[in-house]
Order: C-alpha cells, then sequence, then structure tokens
C-alpha cells in the first residue's frame, strides 16, 4: 500500500483566513506556534488575530533555536505544549519547518507549513534534513508532507532576500535532477506522474525569476513572487512527494550530491546557503551527463541572478575535489538518485568542466 500525500494550500495576502476552517477539518481544538524569532514575529500576529474569538486555544509559541539539528528536535519532541497541541504551525523556513516535521513523528502531531522565506520547498514535502549540532549532515527523516501551507507573498517579499534568491537556486535543480533520475524509464505511475509535474518547475524561474528577485529586494508582493513562491514551495514539494517513494527514489541527484557534500568540507568557516550551493551543483550535473545546451542555459541564468557559476564563488577550488567526491558516497543521491552508478573521476571531470564554464563567461 502507497500513501501519496499532497498537501492543501491556501496563497494570498489574507491566507490566515482560511487558518479557522482548515483547524475545523482536522477537529484541532489546540495549536502551538513554533518557527524561528523572526519568522515568529512576522507572521504569528497574524495568525492569532484570526484566532481569536473561536474556540481554538494557543498553547504556546516557541522560538525553536536557529537549525534543524538532533538537539532543537530533540528539545521540541520534549516540549509539553508541542506534545499536548492537537496542530503544530511550522513558521519559518526549511530549517524550522523540517525540525517541526521532525518532531511530530513521534508524538504524531499534524503540522500546518507557513513559509516566511521562500528558500526550499520543505512547506509541503514529506522529507527534513536533519544535521549533526556541527551543522554537516546527518541524515534525512520521512515525516508525513504538512497538512495545509499557508502562502502570503507579502511576508516572502518582506523577508531577507537572499533566501528567496537561494529558493531559486535550490528550485532550479528539481527538473534537471528528476529527468536525470529517471531516464532510466519503467517508471510507475507515480513516478511517472512526478516526472510529469516536474517538467513544469524550471520554467517558472525562467520566465518570472528576474523580476521576482527584483520585487523581493523592493518589498514588494507582486504576482512574479507568488509565481516564484508557487513554484518553489507547491510544484517543487509536489513532485518530491511523487518521486520518493519506498521502493524509488528520484527526488533529488547529482547537484544535491553536490551540496551535501560540501556541508563536510572546512572552508575557513564561511557559509553557503543551501539553494546558492544546490544551484552549481546543477551545473555540475548537466555536465556530467554532457547537456551542454542546458548548461548554457541554465549557467546564464544563474549569471543573471548572481547565482554562483564558479567554485570559488562558493570559496571553494580544485584542492576541495577529493574530499567533495569521498563525502558525496555517503548521500542518499549517490546512492539512489541515479540510473546508473556515479563514477568518482567523472564527477571530478564535470565540476572543473561546471567551473570552466563559469569562468568563461563575461
Amino acid at each position: 500500500m502507497r500513501n501519496i500525500q499532497m498537501s492543501d494550500y491556501t496563497v494570498g495576502e489574507d491566507c490566515f483566513g482560511a487558518v479557522p476552517a482548515a483547524l475545523a477539518s482536522y477537529r484541532a481544538k489546540s495549536v502551538v506556534l513554533v518557527g524561528g524569532k523572526r519568522a515568529l514575529s512576522a507572521a504569528a500576529p497574524m495568525i492569532l488575530k484570526v484566532l481569536e474569538g473561536t474556540d481554538i486555544e494557543v498553547l504556546d509559541t516557541i522560538a525553536y533555536g536557529t537549525d534543524s539539528t538532533e538537539s532543537t528536535i530533540a528539545t521540541l519532541e520534549a516540549n509539553p505544549s508541542f506534545q499536548q497541541a492537537d496542530v503544530a504551525f511550522a513558521i519559518g523556513g526549511g530549517k524550522a519547518i523540517d525540525t517541526v516535521k521532525t518532531a511530530a513523528i513521534a508524538t504524531k502531531k499534524t503540522v500546518f507549513s507557513v513559509p516566511t522565506i521562500c528558500s526550499n520547498c520543505s512547506s509541503a514535502t514529506a522529507i527534513a534534513v536533519v544535521y549533526h549540532d556541527d551543522h554537516s549532515l546527518k541524515c534525512y527523516s520521512y515525516p508525513d508532507a504538512p497538512a495545509h501551507i499557508f502562502i502570503n507573498p507579502a511576508i516572502i517579499a518582506n523577508a531577507p532576500q537572499e533566501y528567496f534568491w537561494a529558493g531559486i537556486g535550490d528550485a532550479l535543480s528539481k527538473q534537471p535532477e528528476v529527468e536525470y533520475a529517471t531516464s532510466a524509464g519503467n517508471l510507475t505511475h507515480t513516478g511517472a506522474l512526478g516526472l510529469a509535474l516536474a517538467h513544469t518547475c524550471s520554467a517558472p524561474l525562467f520566465t518570472y525569476g528576474e523580476q521576482g528577485l527584483a520585487d523581493v529586494r523592493n518589498n514588494t508582493a507582486s504576482e512574479a513572487v507568488k509565481q516564484i513562491a508557487l513554484d518553489i514551495v507547491v510544484n517543487t514539494g509536489y513532485v518530491s512527494n511523487l518521486t520518493n517513494q519506498p521502493d524509488f527514489y528520484y527526488n533529488s541527484s547529482l547537484a544535491h550530491a553536490f551540496y551535501n557534500a560540501t556541508t563536510g568540507v572546512p572552508r575557513g568557516g564561511k557559509t553557503h546557503l543551501h539553494g546558492e550551493v544546490v544551484s552549481f551543483g546543477v551545473l555540475v550535473l548537466l555536465s556530467y551527463i554532457g547537456d551542454q545546451e542546458g548548461l548554457a542555459r541554465y549557467a546564464a541564468l544563474n549569471k543573471k541572478l548572481g547565482l554562483p557559476t564558479t567554485l570559488a564563488e562558493l570559496d571553494l577550488s580544485e584542492e576541495h575535489l577529493p574530499g567533495i567526491v569521498e563525502l558525496a558516497h555517503n548521500t542518499n543521491e549517490w546512492k539512489q538518485g541515479n540510473p546508473q552508478p556515479f563514477e568518482d573521476e567523472k564527477l571530478v571531470e564535470a565540476i572543473k568542466a561546471a567551473d570552466a564554464y563559469g569562468r568563461s563567461l563575461a
């Protein structure tokens, strides 16, 4: 038996008006709000306002921490208000939402997600990233997908622009990674449906990416911002849930193997956002499979949006490549996200080729 999960979602600056009805559909009588401090300040007052005068009890508002680590997850699991609430609102970016989703596994908690930044598709997915307390990658967890997503473009437009920027970078990986991971064919109905939806993921980014990023930098909740937010959260999130199944994994491939490997490479204390690194990983994937037309197209968009096209922009060099390749072996994508086994030397050459192409751009 396979249970395919697709979150309900409400989008618009008035999206929180749908909260009481959504809670009623789950017969919820109590809630807890969990997120980062900045995210809570942006969204919690709006949620609390629509709950005024209802019979919904707000048990607590919890600032979870700053990362989806073993310790933050364990702390949230042990919180009495979190344990007792019927529904937990996961408010913030991917790390906050992944923390809530993972903590909800043990407590069998229904989760509603509120992305206050659009840095990835965590708001819709039945997968979460868990890091060691030193912030290196530990594993993926497999929670239920959030039951309902509330997408407010005004909140997203007023968040720090670098997260929207990195979210575009992360979303750029979905279509090429799924297309490559499924390229051996013989897909089930679910896998084929995931591939069909993956074909919709890149076009909005090429169409609206530049305008959407400019609008977020001006704190303007435009149609472009809404379309990019829907693509990052809903399109790519739904694809994830269709392509990440017990008997197959097509959800991510070499772009994410590259990112996950770089989390274990020391770079003098410098950090780079997930989607920022993944966007260069897309160029590595396209180089690896010999798609020169795709490499040129995606690299041109990276360049236009200020996403990285070279190793140097990620504070990496060819000296790091042996370590990256070794760590890539430990990733889920290396083991599963490919139609045939990856080759170490071919990956090294693909990274070099992507970097050389990026350095050739004016």
